[in-house]
């Protein structure tokens, strides 16, 4: 068995003649919060969908565990613990919070028609045992108060953590966040870089896209960048932020976001340094 989680050994997916996705090599091991950045339309979404089974690649080959993932259907790549969320939420909006993330754990459910007809004695143990389940997740993410409330009443940034408590429900050994940051105000944002911190500290591996390269910078420990379908540039945070192509790449949509991002963190590393030494950072590659 490989020593990765997951592996895209060039993954390639073509819409007639559109190279959406062209040639990615991609590795994500255990216990890691990778992400995925580029401009719009640079085919981050579409390599998610290629994983989790909306689409089959083209060409090339994406596994999880050794394990192709080609051809599976997404609740069976669930099944084998992948979990995702979505650029727009999709939340089921007249459900309760707490019904939503049940319906998340249903995956790990083992009654049928039968038992949920007759309501079998195993099937109501079920039942109990999903929604206590439902119930820790909802506290991890910080909506245990919001259980009862209907999921479309929420506020928006408890919506988009609701969905990773749903996505967290199937018990995933790599969680796929797309843009989970997008819409929220800084005081979201920054909750939200605490529940993913808390997820990798629970043993689920995070694989993110965003564009918010505060959240980026703050949270990945390697960075996959895109454009036009191809990957450009891979690294730590500090070769990333320093790579002329992805700068490039990000002039006129969010370079100063991106530039921002970066020299902030290398202002925190640099205070926090200095604390710790009673003197000036000299780590000058660090950032």
């Amino acid at each position: 068995m490989t020593d990765h989680l997951l592996e895209a050994k060039g993954a390639s997916m073509v819409f007639g003649g559109l190279r959406a996705v062209d040639a990615v090599d991609l590795r994500i091991d255990p216990g890691e919060i990778v992400a995925l950045i580029g401009p719009n339309g640079a085919g981050k979404t579409t390599f998610f969908n290629m994983m989790t089974g909306l689409y089959t690649p083209t060409e090339g080959s994406i596994e999880f565990e050794g394990r192709s993932l080609a051809g599976l259907k997404p609740h069976v790549i669930a099944g084998l613990g992948i979990s995702r969320t979505f650029q727009n939420v999709r939340l089921f909006a007249t459900m309760t919070a707490l019904e939503n993330v049940m319906v998340g754990r249903t995956t790990r459910t083992r009654s049928g028609a039968f038992g949920a007809t007759f309501r079998t004695p195993a099937f109501k143990r079920e039942e109990k045992a999903i929604q206590a389940e439902a119930e820790r997740w909802l506290e991890f993410c910080g909506l245990a108060v919001r259980a009862n409330q209907l999921a479309g009443s929420l506020p928006y940034g408890e919506q988009r953590r609701l969905e990773i408590a749903r996505a967290l429900a199937t018990d995933p050994k790599l969680i796929c966040l797309d843009e989970p940051a997008a819409g929220m105000n800084p005081q979201e944002s920054a909750r939200l870089n605490g529940v993913i911190t808390a997820i990798r500290e629970h043993g689920v591996t995070v694989l993110l896209i965003e564009h918010d390269m505060k959240v980026v910078m703050n949270l990945a420990e390697r960075i996959y960048v895109l454009d036009f379908g191809k990957l450009i540039a891979t690294g730590s945070p500090a070769e990333i932020q320093s790579n002329p192509a992805v700068i490039e790449a990000y002039l006129g949509t969010g370079a100063d976001d991106f530039i921002l991002a970066s020299a902030e963190r290398r202002a925190r590393r640099q205070a926090a340094v200095a604390t710790a030494t009673g003197g000036p950072d000299r780590a000058d590659g660090e950032g």
